[in-house]
């Protein structure tokens, strides 16, 4: 289970390109959508066995959109895409993990 500042308090749909999170703690996260279907960790998105990547970013719609959005448990969100992926579970702490803004990326390790 993730820690406080993993527990979305909002998970939005901004319009057509992105999902904004905030955060307990306060933090908002946006998200692009290609960015965030490219994170996805699935077996049908990373081999379970090396961890490799399996879909790269060419290969993702640039006018890709979540068409669903759902909770699972209180440790993660389902996402639904608009190329019809489906079977991604995104939990909480992994997004606060990959928040894209400034500040999250200058503190994590390199």
């Amino acid at each position: 289970m993730g820690t406080e500042a993993s527990v979305p308090m909002e998970i939005k749909k901004m319009e057509k390109e992105a999902i904004r999170i905030r955060w307990q703690d306060g933090h908002e996260s946006t998200y692009s959508n290609a960015y965030l279907r490219e994170q996805c960790q699935c077996a049908s998105c990373v081999d379970e066995w090396s961890g490799t990547k399996r879909i790269s970013p060419d290969q993702i719609p640039k006018d890709i959109e979540s068409t669903e959005i759902k909770a699972v448990g209180r440790y993660a969100v389902s996402i639904h895409w608009s190329d019809g992926h489906n079977t991604g579970i995104y939990p909480f702490d992994h997004l606060k993990r990959i928040c894209p803004c400034s500040v999250c990326q200058a503190a994590s390790p390199a």
